[in-house]
C-alpha cells in the first residue's frame, strides 16, 4: 500500500506506523546516494522552514540546514534570545504566526506539549528535534545506520545502557517495538523508563515480532548483543548537583571493554553524541577534576574503536531529516 505523510507532524514514533517509517528509511537511503554522487535534488524551492532552538545541538541544526539547503529551502534559525514564543507571546500565538510565514517548523527544547501546542496552532508540519520526552529524528538516523551495518533490522539484539527514561531511553524503545529489534535497557531500576510506556512498547514489538526486556544485571543485558547504545548521563537542562547521585548510579554501566567482549563479536557502539569519552571538553575536565572520573558513560577506548559507528550516526542525522522534511513537505 502507498505511503503518504504529507502534511503531517513528526512529534514521536509512537505517531508512525512500522510501514511508515520504512518509507522514511528507504527515503533516506535514496537521499544519500544522490549527496554521495552529486545529484541535485532542489525538489522545495519556494518553501521555507524555521528551527525553533530552546537547546542548542550541533547535529541538530546543522542537519536541519543543510538538509533545507540542499532541498532548494530558505531556513531560518531562532535561539531563545532571537524569538518572544514564551515570553511576550504564547506557544499557540507565535504557531500561528509562524503557519502563515513558513511551511515547516522545527523545535528543540524542553517540554513535549510544547511540541505538540505548536503542531496543534500552527497548520503545519512541526518536527520534534527533541524534547525531554522523545528524540524521534534520532531514532530514524540510528535505524538506519543499523541497517547499514547489519542489512536488516528485525530480530537485532539491541542494549541501551545509562538512565533509561530520558528521552533516549524512551525513543529507542519504541523504535525498536516498532521495527522488530529486542530491545534491552540495561540500568539501574530507578531509571528504568515509565512503566506505563513499558507496557505500551512491550504491545507494539509483540505486533512486530520484537521483544523489551529490562535488567540491572549487566553481564545479561550485554550478552550476545548486536548493538550496544548510551548517552551522557546528566541531560541538559539538568541541575549540576545530580553529577555526582548520577556519576555513582550509572559508573557500574559505562560503556568499556568488558561490555563490548560480552556482546556479539560482531558488535557495534552506538552514541548519539556529545559524549564524554575524554577530558578533552570544558564539562568533562570539570567533572574529572571534581569526581575523579576521566571517562564517563563510554571508555575512549570503546569510543575510538572499530566498533564504534558513531560519525556514520551522525551524518545519517542529516540524510534522514531530509528525508523527513522531504516526505512531510512535497
Amino acid at each position: 500500500m502507498p505511503v503518504n505523510i504529507r502534511g503531517r507532524s513528526f512529534l514521536t514514533l509512537l505517531d508512525y506506523t512500522p510501514a511508515e517509517i520504512r518509507y522514511l528509511l528507504d527515503l533516506s537511503k535514496e537521499f544519500k546516494r544522490m549527496k554521495r554522487n552529486g545529484v541535485p535534488h532542489r525538489y522545495l524551492e519556494n518553501k521555507n522552514i524555521v528551527l525553533l532552538f530552546e537547546k542548542t545541538s550541533t547535529r541538530t541544526r546543522c542537519s536541519f540546514e543543510v538538509a533545507g539547503n540542499d532541498l532548494g529551502m530558505g531556513v531560518t534559525y531562532l535561539d531563545p534570545g532571537s524569538s518572544q514564543m514564551g515570553k511576550k507571546e504564547s506557544i499557540a500565538d507565535t504557531a500561528r504566526v509562524l503557519g502563515r510565514m513558513f511551511d515547516g517548523i522545527e523545535y528543540r527544547g524542553f517540554e513535549q506539549k510544547t511540541v505538540e501546542e505548536l503542531a496543534k496552532y500552527s497548520g503545519i508540519p512541526v518536527w520534534n528535534g527533541l524534547t525531554d520526552q522523545f528524540h524521534p529524528t534520532q531514532m530514524l538516523s540510528d535505524l538506519l545506520t543499523i541497517e547499514e551495518k547489519f542489512g536488516h533490522l528485525q530480530g537485532i539484539r539491541f542494549t541501551y545502557m545509562g538512565d533509561a527514561r530520558n528521552n533516549m531511553g524512551n525513543s529507542l524503545m519504541i523504535a525498536c517495538a516498532k521495527m522488530g529489534l529486542h530491545f534491552t535497557a540495561c540500568a539501574p531500576k530507578e531509571l528504568f523508563p515509565a512503566p506505563e510506556l513499558v507496557e505500551k512498547a512491550k504491545a507494539i514489538a509483540a505486533e512486530n515480532h520484537g521483544s523489551i526486556r529490562l535488567t540491572e544485571d549487566i553481564s545479561e543485558g550485554t550478552k550476545d548483543a548486536d548493538v550496544i547504545y548510551t548517552d551522557i548521563w546528566v541531560s541538559m537542562g539538568e541541575p549540576e548537583a545530580v553529577w555526582e547521585e548520577r556519576i555513582k548510579l550509572l559508573r557500574p554501566y559505562q560503556v568499556n571493554a568488558a561490555a563490548m567482549k560480552n556482546a556479539s563479536p560482531t558488535a557495534i557502539f552506538m552514541h548519539c553524541l556529545p559524549s564524554f569519552h575524554d577530558t578533552k571538553t570544558t564539562i568533562g575536565a570539570e567533572i574529572a577534576e571534581k569526581f575523579g572520573i576521566a571517562e564517563m558513560e563510554v571508555t575512549d577506548e570503546v569510543f575510538e574503536s572499530p566498533q564504534s559507528v558513531v560519525f556514520d550516526e551522525a551524518e545519517n542525522r542529516m540524510h534522514t531529516i531530509k528525508a523527513m522534511i522531504y516526505a512531510t513537505l512535497c
